[in-house]
């Protein structure tokens, strides 16, 4: 009996290693999308370029690293995900060290943009593989969650971290801590089990060339919507035929990824190993998996878009104090991830799903309801758990479904798949709610100043062409500094500033309540979900 205890024991601490090794490096590649965004003018200065620039290398980063999910997963699948996991972790690594030591924007976008988004689209899909490679099915949705929850979590101590470290010593010890995080993921990584590989060497090189260029096109027209607009350019963004460049980009980018669909086929037709086999669409478990990633992004993305412009902007709050306030989300999310298959380890995976996105909605719409004029930062206390309790529940079902749906040797593209899936999701959920609250912040407040009656004539002729092209998104400190640098007398500031309190308001409620209108779209797309838990590949469905 002793030795049994013994041994189940040490089977339950390595199995403890494997998830914080695997959790850990799900952490470190979402920390660098939201570490930086509060520190954006410090990096600048110190790499000598502008705030557009810092903006180019997050955006770079997210685009290298969704290009090259379906990539990284099939070289995962011929070397070894323990290896890729592994040789991820050095580029990582290498383009945090290379971050941190930047002087120069080049060396940031090779270091941060470059180095880092190739590295986490080898360590990616190799942690999705690894947990399965790892875990038993009865496990697995516990352990996706958890690490799905780490996620998260990222998301929201960004901010913190990287405010605290910009205070009070540099946002390079983000980078250079990265570095040591990374050499510890990498000793304890020599625990876990490796997933089983194709014993194939051949690598499409056609493939990955048209699907890096096909999801690069997307993703990017996606990214840059704020700027050019979406189908109608806006004033001064580049057009062509009178349509919007994203337009342009989206379209082609959805062709070259047709194109690389029939180039798939091709290759099976002759007998030769694809990138991916067109055929895992047909299996419902997996498509539905992958369309309710891209949903649970999608939202997730909004909120954590939202919700901290209303803290730091609107409530003028520190990033210390605004990370602070976002934390009951990651709170709630890890508990749910944690309960949600401790207590019902057998039930739906569809019931639980739809609960999940019950709860986002219900969280959506109480923020709706709780922001205006007089809210304080309390607000947003209640509906965070809300939606922290939504996203958890998702993310205890989804990965076990999408894996399930699939032998466990091709479980690398299946997370190649998903962390397209969520990478596209959380780009349109952020471009999405950013572009609609400007849009009607936009428009409240030209017409808020149109029909104020102490705003000067002039001043409403300059507010129209000047807010034409989408109103900034800034503080009342801000704009009465704007105000009072361009010479407005007090009266003609105090009325701007109230217009501008108002049609922030108008932007944000805008902004959750598309979000919202997406939580409910979600709901039907949960049809294709089991309705048992999973155990192994169901038949594929057609």
């Amino acid at each position: 009996m002793t030795d049994r205890t013994t041994s189940s024991s040490a089977a339950t601490t390595a199995a403890g290693a494997v998830l914080l090794t695997l959790a850990a490096a799900q952490f470190l590649m979402t920390l660098d999308s939201s570490v930086m965004n509060v520190s954006m003018a410090t990096v600048a200065a110190d790499v000598d370029t502008s705030i557009t620039g810092i903006q180019t290398a997050i955006t770079m980063y997210t685009l290298v690293m969704a290009t090259l999910m379906i990539t990284g997963g099939k070289i995962g699948s011929m070397i070894g995900r323990r290896r890729a996991f592994a040789i991820g972790c050095i580029i990582y690594g290498s383009g945090s060290l290379v971050t941190g030591l930047a002087t120069s924007l080049p060396m940031l976008l090779f270091g941060w943009s470059f180095l880092e988004g190739v590295g986490a689209a080898l360590i990616m899909p190799a942690i999705v593989a690894l947990v399965a490679a790892n875990f038993g099915p009865a496990e697995r949705p516990r352990t996706y969650g958890l690490i799905a929850a780490s996620g998260a979590i990222a998301v929201a101590v960004g901010p913190l971290l990287g405010g605290a470290a910009t205070t009070y010593g540099s946002w390079r010890w983000v980078f250079f801590g990265e570095v040591a995080v990374v050499a510890v993921i990498l000793l304890l990584s020599r625990r876990i089990a490796d997933a089983p590989t194709t014993g194939r060497v051949h690598l499409d090189l056609v493939g990955t060339v048209l699907s890096v260029l096909g999801l690069g096109l997307a993703v990017f027209g996606v990214l840059r919507s704020s700027e050019w607009g979406w189908i109608t350019p806006k004033p001064g963004a580049p057009a062509l035929l009178g349509l919007s460049f994203t337009f342009w980009a989206m379209l082609v980018g959805g062709f070259v990824v047709w194109l690389f669909f029939r180039w798939q086929n091709h290759l099976i037709e002759r007998g030769r190993e694809p990138l991916l086999r067109p055929s895992m669409f047909a299996n419902a478990r997996l498509t539905g998996g992958l369309t309710m990633f891209s949903f649970q992004f999608m939202l997730q993305a909004g909120v954590f878009f939202v919700i901290p412009l209303f803290l730091s902007v609107v409530l003028e709050l520190s990033a210390i104090q605004t990370g602070l306030r976002v934390m009951p989300l990651s709170i709630a999310l890890l508990i749910a991830a944690i309960g949600v298959p401790r207590l019902w380890p057998a039930g739906s995976p569809r019931r639980i799903v739809r609960i999940g996105v019950g709860l986002m909605l219900a969280g959506i719409i109480a923020l709706m309801s709780g922001i205006d004029l007089d809210a304080s930062a309390a607000v947003v206390c209640f509906p965070l758990l809300l939606v922290g309790l939504g996203m958890g529940a998702l993310s205890s079902q989804l990965g076990a479904v999408t894996v399930s749906s699939m032998p466990t040797s091709e479980s690398g593209e299946v997370g190649g798949l998903q962390n397209t899936a969520t990478n596209l999701g959380a780009s349109i959920g952020t471009a999405l709610a950013g572009s609609i609250m400007i849009a009607a912040l936009s428009a409240s407040l030209i017409t808020g100043i149109q029909q104020n009656p102490d705003v000067p004539t002039t001043v409403k002729e300059t507010a129209t062409v000047t807010l034409a092209s989408g109103a900034p998104f800034i503080s009342d400190a801000q704009l009465r500094t704007a105000m009072d640098d361009a010479g407005a007398p007090r009266a003609t500031t105090d009325a701007v500033v109230s217009e501008n309190r108002r049609a922030r308001i108008d932007g944000l409620d805008a902004a959750l309540g598309a979000l919202a209108l997406l939580a409910m779209v979600a709901l039907f797309f949960t049809g294709r979900l089991p309705e048992r838990a999973p155990t192994e590949p169901e038949p594929v469905e057609t």
